[in-house]
């Protein structure tokens, strides 16, 4: 029978931390080895707390209206569903669809171009970017020390009220390491709890079939490089991981992301141009681009009935975890940063 296997099990404890300060974090035994380093860097509960209260804080942006929640909301699965683009200071509009929010610790390469290749230095764009929070790591920091609030938060998680750059990067990271999504049908099945419809397994099948090469179980992504097979949006004119490595190569291949909880995490693609599914999977079957960014297997076309996309569907639908999005200890720290505290 599979069971969860809580990670402070393969932990060695340091002399600094007891049981009792380590956060329960727990994978399926069906989830590969996490790319990041749970040994090295153990979860306490004190980091955690401080890092959930700065990822819903605004403090951390230049005007103090823009928060990392703003953008990648616990109720969308940590992405965002009101506009295609995400949206920063000034109301001032980015390139890109703000991607979900899961399973961080086994993605090597965060951000849709994967400019940043570790997750606690990863907050420090967004934080820095003008068109998103724009401010300086410098000033975040002045910011934060002078709060009470703040100078506690991080004394309890770093033994040291002074507050640095590191340490605040350090906390949201140890945050967005707990958002673990592996409570869909799909786990369900996979732990022997549940079993799929007729529809849902069919689906399952052409899911096998056609998408597992890039979306592949359990993650649901290898989370590597590819061409989407979308002509590229002649306002942005995004040029995906080119823009990092600047390798002919590169140009327009973007992040494979990952397929769970789709219902929660719309609008699609890296520009968020598709609002529904159906578009995604027309696309794919009928409006790709015919080019050697994509892989082979797309390439020859993959060609689908109608019920042989409503069955796909069906299957997509099971990798939903409403566990996952309506998780208290995701959503906003009411219990702790209260309206006043924030500003």
């Amino acid at each position: 029978m599979l069971k969860y296997i809580p990670v402070f099990l393969f932990l060695v404890p340091l002399l600094a931390f007891t049981f009792k300060d380590l956060y329960p974090l727990y994978i399926p035994e069906y989830f590969p080895k996490p790319v990041y380093d749970f040994k090295k860097e153990p979860l306490t509960r004190e980091k955690v707390e401080l890092g959930r209260v700065l990822f819903y804080d605004p403090i951390l942006s230049k005007d103090g209206t823009i928060s990392c929640a703003s953008c990648h909301t616990s109720y969308n699965a940590f992405a965002h569903t009101d506009h295609a683009l995400s949206h920063g200071i000034g109301d001032s509009t980015g390139k890109r669809n703000a991607p979900a929010l899961f399973n961080l610790a086994w993605q090597k390469d965060l951000m849709w171009d994967g400019a940043v290749n570790h997750i606690e230095v990863q907050a420090l764009a967004p934080i820095s970017d003008k068109k998103e929070m724009g401010e300086s790591i410098e000033n975040v920091v002045k910011k934060l020390q002078a709060k009470k609030l703040y100078r506690t938060l991080f004394y309890k998680a770093f033994s040291d009220s002074t507050i640095t750059g590191q340490h605040l990067l350090k906390a949201i990271a140890q945050f967005q390491l707990t958002l673990i999504s592996a409570g869909s049908k799909y786990d369900q099945v996979k732990k022997r709890k549940d079993s799929f419809t007729e529809q849902e397994q069919k689906g399952y099948e052409i899911f096998k079939r056609n998408c597992n090469s890039c979306h592949q179980e359990p993650l649901f992504s290898s989370y590597q490089f590819a061409g989407n097979g979308l002509p590229m949006d002649s306002y942005l004119k995004d040029q995906g991981r080119f823009g990092i490595t600047k390798q002919p190569k590169d140009n327009q291949m973007f992040k494979i992301p990952s397929l769970r909880n789709l219902s929660y995490s719309y609008p699609y693609m890296h520009d968020g141009r598709f609002t529904r599914l159906s578009q995604v999977i027309n696309h794919y079957t009928n409006g790709i681009q015919q080019n050697s960014k994509v892989s082979k297997e797309i390439r020859n076309k993959i060609i689908l009935s109608d019920n042989e996309k409503v069955d796909l569907i069906a299957f997509l639908l099971t990798l939903n975890d409403r566990e996952f999005v309506k998780n208290q200890d995701f959503q906003f720290p009411k219990e702790i940063l209260l309206p006043s505290e924030g500003k």
